[in-house]
């Protein structure tokens, strides 16, 4: 199974395919320089295969490559950076 996590910005999201299949994706709205992520989504074809994760944080290695910063109002994201410490300083106070 192959991931690909690519940035779909006139939809204003990340998404994620696997084996070339749509299986999710994290919207976000643009604050300045900030990414306000709100919702992530995963298809349930592909749930509890660890989709989820792997979207965030290929989502948030670009993010970071990038220079960028992002602030949370999504419940999965939030958790995930709770439990991934590492990706904490790409967080900011929300705008």
């Amino acid at each position: 199974m192959s991931f690909l996590v690519e940035e779909n910005p006139a939809r204003h999201r990340f998404e994620i395919l696997v084996d070339d299949a749509l299986a999710g994706s994290t919207e976000y709205v643009p604050r300045g320089e900030v990414l306000v992520f709100t919702h992530t989504e995963v298809d349930e074809r592909f749930q509890n295969m660890g989709v989820g994760s792997a979207l965030i944080k290929g989502t948030l290695d670009q993010i970071r490559e990038r220079g960028g910063r992002i602030a949370t109002q999504c419940r999965f994201m939030a958790a995930f950076i709770e439990r991934h410490p590492e990706y904490a300083d790409l967080v900011v106070p929300e705008p």
